[in-house]
């Protein structure tokens, strides 16, 4: 049966099967490549997010910190207390 074949029948698909084995290798890498630069992004993103929730947390800190000063330098007496 394999005698009956057309030549051109059974070049077109081997040049074909040879054409997604070679390209395999390039393709594998272009999407390691992809994830790579996916997860790089997430944990920079991540990064900012935790820098961004210690700026809030820095600044409640401040903020407490004077209210402290003035209350010690008011004499322990803030609007609170009266």
């Amino acid at each position: 049966m394999a005698d009956n074949v057309n030549a051109q029948i059974t070049d077109a698909v081997t040049q074909t099967n040879v054409k997604v084995v070679a390209e395999a290798p390039a393709q594998s890498m272009a999407m390691v490549y992809q994830t790579m630069a996916h997860s790089i992004s997430l944990a920079m993103e991540n990064a900012m997010q935790a820098q961004g929730g210690l700026q809030q947390i820095g600044n409640a800190v401040t903020s407490s910190g004077v209210r402290m000063i003035f209350d010690a330098a008011n004499g322990g007496m803030s609007e609170k207390s009266s």
